[in-house]
């Protein structure tokens, strides 16, 4: 039911001197009758060397993969290829706040005449960081405070507090990360949480306390996540003039369940992108490991982009998902799918389509939803190369359903009951991005195909996320 949100503390230092060979290092070295600068051009070279220096509380051996690529080099070309290939692996630990590469001719007496020297200069990071942020989530802003012990056992493990406070939701967290040795992408965390947000188009206000395990790791193309989570979720109502089904799901519940997601992303932005695919599946099961929700949640996301002509992209977008019970018990309302509003099917307002009871919005346990996307420069290209790249213009086609099934019927009838009543919106408008993390749009919206019982935007609609449809 919640905004889905995705942003760091802080990010990763990306900065630092330029990498390559200094002019000093190669003037004080000669060698008759060539000089050693000309030995390095013309022939193979050997990694002799490769140091750290300015470790403090960071475990070198944690470290040696990250450089060992470095030793592999045969020219000199190769050396500052993967050098700086290392010092971005470095930099991506998240445990140094600046990375520096020295490259320069061996020294010794072991030194060979084409053997090389590099040197990585790191900065580690404080062991208490703390930070303020914004956050945009899906038409909803947070501001956020953190404290992070960065690399406190030193092998990149890091412990987070963040407090979040919303228009919509508060939260405290605390989540302890730890990747594997040697691989970064392999990684643990647990996390300890409580969440309060409030859901005006259902009259619910739920507060999550729980607790949750993440194991990521990729296969070949394909990432992945691991998850079990237990939350205690309380429910009540905003106010007096709730519906009586909303009164009726009030109360407390536990839910633990397993999930496993899949990731394929071959976009080459995640808010602007000009090509690539991006794919997600994602299932849940709970009540097998306790708890008295039971059901099964499947969910898929797919988007397709591609680059046109004059700069313009083509982009085609299509979710799905589908609520099952187990057992007699029904679903909950935290438990089932929401549509509608600037972030999905636009010009309908706010999770507002599907089942509803005295203007409170029930949720469904099973949709679709599909787009067609036009995205292409400013109109004459103000500002471009800078300013004016931040922004868009945006023609949609959005389409999409959600309803309740009757588990006693076949799946045909499913699909009939999914095709009837689509709603369906077409318009135009701006989209400026907001850094690499999220975009704001502003859109003119001709909603179609709208049912009783709905809510529609019929004109100017604003929407701000980091997902859209």
């Amino acid at each position: 039911m919640g905004t889905v949100h995705a942003r760091s503390l802080d990010p990763l230092p990306m900065r630092g001197p330029e990498l390559g060979v200094h002019a000093e290092d190669v003037d004080v070295v000669e060698v008759e009758p060539e000089t050693k600068q000309e030995i390095l051009e013309n022939k193979d070279v050997v990694v002799q060397h490769v140091h750290l220096d300015g470790l403090g509380r960071t475990k070198e051996d944690f470290l040696t993969h990250e450089i060992s690529d470095v030793f592999s080099a045969k020219n000199l070309i190769d050396v500052m290829k993967k050098s700086h290939e290392a010092r971005q692996k470095l930099l991506r630990l998240g445990i140094f706040r600046q990375v520096e590469v020295l490259i320069d001719t061996s020294q010794g007496e072991d030194a060979l005449p084409n053997g090389l020297d590099v040197t990585f200069e790191v900065r580690e990071l404080r062991r208490l960081t703390g930070s303020y942020n914004t956050m945009v989530g899906n038409n909803e802003g947070s501001m956020v405070l953190g404290i992070k012990l960065p690399n406190f056992l030193g092998r990149a493990e890091k412990l987070t507090f963040q407090f979040s406070y919303g228009t919509k939701e508060t939260s405290y967290g605390l989540s302890f990360f730890k990747p594997q040795p040697g691989n970064f992408d392999r990684n643990f965390s647990l996390n300890l949480y409580k969440v309060t947000g409030q859901f005006p188009w259902s009259s619910l206000r739920e507060t999550d306390r729980g607790v949750s395990t993440d194991i990521n790791f990729p296969i070949w193309r394909t990432n992945h996540t691991l998850k079990w989570e237990g939350v205690w979720r309380e429910l009540a109502c905003l106010g007096r003039t709730a519906s009586f089904a909303v009164r009726e799901e009030s109360g407390h519940s536990l839910k633990s369940s397993l999930s496993h997601a899949m990731v394929i992303d071959t976009r080459n932005s995640a808010i602007f992108p000009r090509r690539g695919a991006l794919l997600k599946i994602n299932q849940e099961l709970a009540g097998y490991t306790g708890g008295d929700a039971s059901f099964l949640k499947e969910d898929v996301e797919l988007q397709l982009n591609k680059r046109l002509l004059w700069d313009s992209v083509l982009s085609v977008s299509l979710w799905g998902g589908v609520l099952l019970p187990i057992g007699d018990k029904s679903t909950s309302i935290a438990d089932r799918f929401y549509l509608g509003g600037p972030t999905t099917v636009r010009g309908f307002s706010m999770y507002s389509i599907g089942p509803q009871s005295e203007g409170d919005y029930l949720g469904g346990e099973a949709y679709w939803a599909g787009g067609v996307h036009l995205y292409t420069p400013l109109p004459f290209r103000p500002g471009r190369g800078g300013f004016g790249d931040l922004f868009r213009t945006h023609f949609f086609l959005n389409a999409g359903n959600l309803c309740n099934l009757n588990y006693g019927e076949g799946p045909q009838a499913h699909l009939r009951k999914l095709a009837e009543c689509i709603r369906w919106s077409y318009g135009a408008g701006i989209l400026l991005r907001l850094g690499n993390i999220a975009r704001l749009e502003l859109n003119y919206c001709i909603p179609m195909g709208v049912q009783s019982g709905d809510r529609i935007c019929d004109g100017i609609q604003f929407g701000a996320g980091i997902r859209f449809l």
